[in-house]
């Protein structure tokens, strides 16, 4: 695991957005596993500047999104399809097909999750997986539990998840459930771009770095992975 620890969140942005960037050039038709909320905003807003600059084209790449709300309609504002076309699809020219995401809405969850598992396999994997992390530990919607999970599936959101995210919602009531990608996904990526930001999260990162590899802290499983670069600011990383 590779600790990077920046001064301001841009410079996180340029740096965690250049890797996607160049693994694009190296590869166009990459398998990238992105992430949404505010902390992966800045990678973002490089990776399309450099689209916009004529340096990079990601018409050939596959996207996987780790999560999406359940009981959310898919063009609410804060779904997560609605979060990653404005912050970053409509921006480059990813091609519509090539965008997979969980179906929140998924009558049979259990045969949703199968489906994405199978369309990741047959995408031959994620190359580069992004993720952030919470103030419990969840990466992904993998919240604290007795086991690491393995493939997608449906989960009853923490209070505490609950409590960080509705603050978006102004309109609707927040959901209590979503569907997520599963650890065992997560860590099959062959790299993983981790982010955080803030002094909320420097208890999570501590654990997630120092701590037990426990799925009590589920973010302590990235331990274990062989190609993990950690992307902190200096709050983030106040009690390393």
């Amino acid at each position: 695991m590779k600790v990077l620890i920046f001064d301001t969140e841009k410079e996180i942005g340029d740096a965690a957005g250049k890797i996607f960037v160049d693994l694009v050039k190296a590869k166009s038709n990459a398998v990238i596993g992105f992430a949404t909320g505010m902390t992966p905003v800045p990678t973002y807003n490089y990776m399309a500047e450099e689209y916009s600059k004529g340096n990079v084209s990601f018409r050939d790449i596959t996207t996987f999104n780790l999560d999406e709300y359940c009981d959310l309609p898919r063009e609410h504002k804060n779904s997560f399809y609605m979060f990653m076309m404005d912050n970053l699809f409509s921006r480059i020219d990813v091609k519509p097909e090539n965008i997979n995401f969980l179906d929140g809405n998924a009558a049979d969850p259990e045969a949703e999750s199968k489906r994405y598992a199978e369309a990741i396999i047959k995408a031959g994997g994620i190359d580069i997986q992004f993720l952030g992390i919470g103030r419990n530990g969840h990466i992904g919607f993998n919240e604290p539990a007795g086991a690491f999970t393995d493939e997608a599936f449906k989960v009853r959101l923490t209070d505490s998840t609950i409590e960080a995210n509705s603050v978006y919602f102004d309109d609707v009531p927040m959901p209590r459930y979503a569907m997520t990608m599963g650890i065992g996904s997560i860590m099959r990526a062959g790299k993983i771009v981790f982010v955080a930001t803030g002094k909320a999260k420097a208890q999570a990162v501590k654990a997630m770095i120092q701590g037990e590899v426990t799925p009590k802290c589920p973010a302590s499983i990235l331990q274990q992975h062989k190609d993990v670069t950690v992307f902190l600011d200096r709050d983030a990383a106040s009690l390393l």
